[in-house]
């Protein structure tokens, strides 16, 4: 037996003690040593006795709970008190990253919720289910809009759901202060306590918090009645504690937690409490800071000597930083941890490139943290500030189907983007796969589009701001280790106010992909995703790109193509028009799909690439159709088509294209150019 689990094993032996002697049903821990907690996915119990529910593993989610049930009804539903001090420790304090819950559920076992969003407790279909019967008081650190969060720093209780019941900013009422309300950052890294007491003859819930060593504030945080909970937990649960996260750079922890029926839990020991790991570099020393000034006089000359050495590196990691970026805080990333991460920014980390830029794996000095950081044009229509504002804000955003931004780094004539890394790279190179990798499976493709689809409406409605895409493609969906969709690369991304018009801009997208009207005005709207959404859905559903250039004249045969392209929606259309829209479905498949879903999909992708941006569904729409509750309405037979074609001729290093709107009789045809345009290939 270790040394840390003699410690901490009288305090669980004493609990049984209470618990054998009195009937009740108690127990506390000042530390997790040797307490044999039922643990599972990423929660662990370090060698110092703190209970780690989530570790620098992406998209995790941990649990850990009292190794015993606790019969609640004896025979009516028991009062029940808990209280535990916990610290959610992130590299950077403004990042924010999903909380963790205390909660009673009837089972250890919650292998079916989702790595993040959801606290690691319940998913997409069982959210809000009365069949759970779980109870939870969640400290949770990002805005939901679809739990209809207050904030991204908050305290719920919830029932069933994380739609939480009462909810409130998480801080405390000071006793000595008059009563004043202090607020309390979730993600501070500082140790906090939390009490939450539940009144079984008034259906009362009461949650307080304080600092950690404050003593329990009079006023409680949050207390409400008629929240009965007889009919929720069930007769014999478990307690214990819950936790999610999307983001590596944060961890979770339980410090120390008791718990009580039919009485106040335990006080926790604070001198026994395990010790937070240190963030950040070592605190010098006393003997250091009186030997340091004789160094000094002493290193003088060695300083000198290595002075070039030193300004020929400050010149290799040199950045470009001005005064204003001091709001963007830790958002931004020094030059030389990611010159470092990446090896230089060698070919061999590289993962893969484009008209935009080139995308790079790296690893962050220090946490191990897997990144991928894309190099892009310095150059700007805009000035600096306000890109890098616009960077800023959608570093914000955080959604289980978009790939998170955690910052940015400026060099020189670069401008480098931070992402999260996803472990199954690109979705585009799983559908155009080659060689011996296996054909991604029709499940796997619809439960990508859906994920992508939520994610786009995320953006178009549900976030503060209005967020354009503007480069919606197979290449630019990453795929994580659950095959999830995530959809990345914000470098073209746009945000403006609800309500308001977006400003026309140049153009830039890639081709096969870009709205007629786009290309006419400039203007760039959440329509003009739509239709790149379309382009994805046949190239997701066909297994082909939305412009292929090709071989032989097989295209001109069927009228498909223009020369020696082939264009994947008129293939589409012709099977439409012929009724058998499910034979262009990729033919790898073989039979492997269902024929129900492939007909959605394509007509979905149809009506999302019509000519009149007025005609197409919103993201709203997109994703009701998709999920089944609300029927698609069938395509006119009047549906127009589109076929492109692009002049191979340069223009200042830049195409020239030319998009060709015409009726399927092709008796008339309307022509809109655009020139001097952004275009990056199609992969």
């Amino acid at each position: 037996m270790s040394a840390s689990s003699k410690r901490f094993l009288p305090v669980v032996v004493v609990a049984a003690m209470v618990a054998a002697a009195s009937g009740a049903v108690e127990f506390a821990y000042n530390g997790f040593g040797g307490a044999g907690l039922s643990l599972d996915g990423t929660a662990t119990v370090t060698p110092a006795g703190l209970l780690q529910l989530t570790n620098d593993t992406n998209m995790s989610k941990g649990h850990a709970f009292h190794p015993d049930p606790v019969k609640f009804h004896r025979p009516m539903l028991s009062s029940f008190s808990t209280t535990f001090v916990f610290a959610i420790v992130s590299e950077f304090l403004d990042l924010s990253t999903s909380g963790f819950a205390f909660l009673v559920a009837p089972t250890t076992d919650l292998s079916t919720a989702m790595p993040q969003q959801y606290l690691g407790m319940f998913n997409g279909t069982d959210n809000g289910d009365a069949r759970n019967h779980v109870f939870a008081v969640e400290l949770d650190t990002v805005r939901n809009p679809e739990f209809a969060d207050i904030n991204n720093n908050h305290v719920g209780v919830d029932v069933n759901s994380l739609n939480s019941t009462v909810a409130a900013p998480a801080g405390y009422f000071d006793d000595g202060g008059g009563g004043a309300f202090h607020n309390l950052s979730l993600i501070s890294r500082e140790p906090m306590q939390v009490w939450v007491d539940y009144d079984a003859a008034t259906t009362e819930v009461t949650v307080a918090m304080a600092p950690a060593r404050q003593p329990r504030p009079r006023r409680p945080l949050i207390s409400t009645r008629n929240i009965n909970l007889s009919t929720v937990i069930t007769d014999t649960a478990y307690v214990g504690f819950s936790s999610a996260s999307s983001i590596v750079l944060v961890k979770h922890y339980v410090l120390g937690w008791s718990f009580a029926l039919d009485g106040a839990a335990p006080a926790l020991d604070y001198d026994k409490l395990p010790k937070l790991p240190r963030i950040g570099p070592k605190p010098r020393s006393k003997a250091l800071t009186v030997a340091l000034p004789i160094a000094t006089t002493v290193s003088v000359l060695a300083a000198v000597a290595l002075g070039f050495v030193l300004l020929r590196r400050r010149r290799r990691y040199a950045e470009l930083r001005e005064d204003w970026e001091v709001e963007f805080g830790p958002h931004r990333f020094a030059y030389k941890d990611l010159y470092d991460g990446t090896g230089g920014f060698r070919d061999k980390r590289l993962l893969g490139a484009g008209g935009f830029g080139r995308v790079y794996k790296g690893v962050l000095p220090g946490s191990g943290t897997y990144v991928a950081v894309k190099k892009v044009s310095h150059e700007s229509r805009q000035g600096m500030k306000e890109f890098v504002a616009e960077v800023a804000s959608i570093g914000r955003l955080r959604h289980r189907n978009l790939v998170p931004l955690l910052g940015y780094c400026r060099r020189e004539g670069e401008l480098l983007l931070v992402y999260d890394y996803m472990l199954n790279g690109s979705l585009d190179k799983h559908l155009h796969c080659h060689g011996d990798k296996p054909v991604l499976a029709w499940a796997q493709r619809v439960h990508i589009v859906r994920g992508v689809a939520a994610g786009l409406l995320y953006m178009h409605e549900d976030w503060e701001k209005v967020v354009i895409h503007r480069d919606i493609k197979a290449s630019n969906v990453l795929v994580d280790g659950e095959m999830n969709g995530r959809l990345g690369d914000f470098g073209l991304a746009r945000l403006y106010d609800h309500g308001t018009d977006p400003q026309t801009t140049h153009v830039v997208g890639t081709m096969g992909y870009l709205a007629p009207e786009l290309v006419r005005t400039g203007k760039a709207t959440t329509l003009s995703d739509v239709f790149a959404f379309g382009s994805f859905l046949l190239e997701v559903a066909c297994g082909r790109r939305p412009i292929e250039e090709e071989e032989d004249d097989s295209a001109a045969t069927v009228g498909v193509g223009i020369g020696d392209r082939f264009v994947l929606v008129d293939w589409v259309l012709g099977h439409w028009r012929k009724g058998s829209i499910a034979g262009a479905v990729d033919a790898r498949l073989g039979l492997e799909y269902d024929v129900a879903e492939a007909d959605l999909v394509l007509r979905l992708g149809l009506a999302c690439l019509h000519p009149s941006p007025a005609a197409r569904p919103t993201m709203r729409q997109v994703t009701q159709y998709l999920d089944g509750s609300a029927p698609l309405p069938e395509l006119p037979p009047s549906y127009l088509t589109l076929d492109m074609s692009a002049g191979m001729e340069r223009n200042q290093s830049l195409f020239n294209s030319w998009f060709v709107w015409r009726p399927s009789s092709r008796a008339t045809t309307s022509v809109a150019t655009m020139s001097d345009v952004a275009l990056s290939g199609g992969r």
